[in-house]
């Protein structure tokens, strides 16, 4: 195999169309955090100090990624039996090294997000990284064991992202980062189920007991429903209340958008729930991702202008 050949074997393994959220989410909170009351004086640290944990987030999103497919080996030999590992096109051990070298380096460059000498950020990613052990590797495994699954994949990759941006600009002591990590945190709580429903056989294979597994196709995406239009409901309140300091009429418009598609994604769920189990890859779980880049990209308007 050729060296080309082996870095487009890696980066099919990081899963790189995933990467985008992560460092569009720590973007948006480093742009939220510099345009937050006071706001910052421009200097060259409110692009630097963004940028390298922008890289970081997504480095170490393809971390994780990369070790729940070890662990998901025999689940996704049934779901996804063409991803490098499952095809035999990658080896558990190319797979650990890459695993191993993409959390050093994002640990690495998070130690080098420190504005005003504050490290911050590298704390949070030390919390992140944990996380992302506790919900792929034993014993813990709490992909295994339903709500915990979505709180173990919330808590990182909503509340934390949020609030490392948030920390390449700011000191997140205070509300406020911590109320606009939740907003999103609380959304992933519900919508990150949608990956599940087409999931179920290898799952089920592989003993992990799923929100569609534990209670059904129809009566899962009714429970997480709420996720889809409640937290967004947050923003005008939280601007109605002063704790977020952006653009009052523009986090209001920025809620009433939100729900409004949420509910739309809702519509499309509910419809036909059976067909969450049917389809690969099935439309709620696009939009799911869709719902974050709106709600990132108007976060970071909100605040700047």
């Amino acid at each position: 195999m050729t060296a080309q050949s082996r870095t487009s074997l890696r980066l099919e393994f990081s899963r790189p169309f995933t990467l985008v959220a992560p460092a569009l989410g720590f973007a948006s909170g480093a742009a939220t955090a510099a345009g937050a009351a006071p706001r910052e004086p421009w200097s060259l640290d409110l692009l630097l100090y963004p940028f390298i944990g922008l890289v970081m987030a997504a480095v170490l999103n393809a971390a994780s990624n990369a070790l729940n497919q070890i662990y998901d080996l025999e689940i996704d030999r049934v779901n996804k039996p063409k991803r490098p590992l499952p095809s035999g096109r990658l080896s558990i051990a190319d797979a650990w090294t890459f695993t191993l070298v993409t959390y050093a380096v994002a640990l690495v460059l998070a130690w080098f997000v420190q504005p005003g000498g504050r490290h911050e950020c590298f704390w949070i990613v030390i919390v992140a990284t944990i996380m992302t052990f506790l919900y792929s590797a034993p014993p813990f495994r709490t992909k295994r064991l339903a709500l915990w699954a979505n709180v173990t994949i919330a808590i990182p990759r909503g509340v934390l992202l949020k609030v490392a941006g948030w920390s390449s600009v700011k000191t997140i002591v205070g509300v406020e980062p911590w109320f606009i990590g939740l907003i999103f945190g609380l959304f992933l709580l519900g919508a990150s189920t949608t990956k599940d429903f087409a999931d179920m056989e290898g799952d089920a294979r592989g003993g992990c007991r799923t929100l569609p597994i534990i209670y059904g196709v129809r009566r899962a995406a009714w429970m997480i429903s709420p996720s889809f239009v409640v937290p967004f409901l947050m923003i005008p309140a939280g601007a109605w209340l002063h704790v977020l300091t952006g653009n009052f009429w523009l986090l209001q418009i920025l809620g009433f958008v939100m729900a409004v598609y949420g509910l739309y994604v809702l519509y499309l769920m509910l419809r036909r729930p059976e067909d969450l189990a049917v389809e690969e890859n099935h439309v709620s779980w696009a939009h799911m991702y869709r719902m974050m880049f709106v709600a990132q990209i108007g976060f970071a308007l909100a605040y700047l202008l």
